[in-house]
């Protein structure tokens, strides 16, 4: 593992602080999200993420999605017209191909533990309107776990 403290490497159990982990996440982004992935395997992965500013909506081919929300509110499209207001304590869940995206944050910061089966690669964002934003306008990845 390149460069992770020892404390932060993964193992067969982790116990994450996750009230911790939203405040560590900076207050501004040049991107739309930041997310610190907390476990990294096949089958699933798990990461914490913020959410800096509306995410048009798009959608994964590659895993099925698990939102739960840590703190803030937003507004959510998931679907072709499902919209609904997310604030902590609940839990979105969406398949594969599904659109969705963050239509307004009510309350910053917006914060999302997110749990992906199988992984999602990093770069399966797709975009319905591509010409709104690229892979790299919509997360960076911070140095974590």
């Amino acid at each position: 593992m390149p460069d992770i403290p020892p404390q932060h490497q993964p193992n067969a159990q982790h116990q994450f602080d996750l009230e911790q982990l939203a405040a560590s996440l900076p207050e501004t982004s040049q991107t739309m999200l930041l997310d610190i992935r907390l476990t990294d395997e096949p089958a699933a992965s798990s990461r914490i993420f913020r959410v800096y500013r509306p995410v048009p909506r798009h959608y994964h081919k590659g895993c099925d999605e698990y939102l739960l929300v840590v703190k803030g509110r937003a507004r959510f499209v998931v679907g072709d017209e499902l919209e609904v207001e997310l604030r902590p304590g609940q839990l979105q869940f969406f398949r594969r191909n599904v659109v969705h995206g963050f239509l307004e944050i009510l309350e910053h910061p917006f914060v999302i533990l997110s749990v992906d089966t199988p992984r999602r690669e990093p770069d399966d964002v797709h975009f319905v309107d591509p010409t709104q934003r690229t892979v790299d306008s919509f997360i960076r990845t911070l140095p974590g776990y």
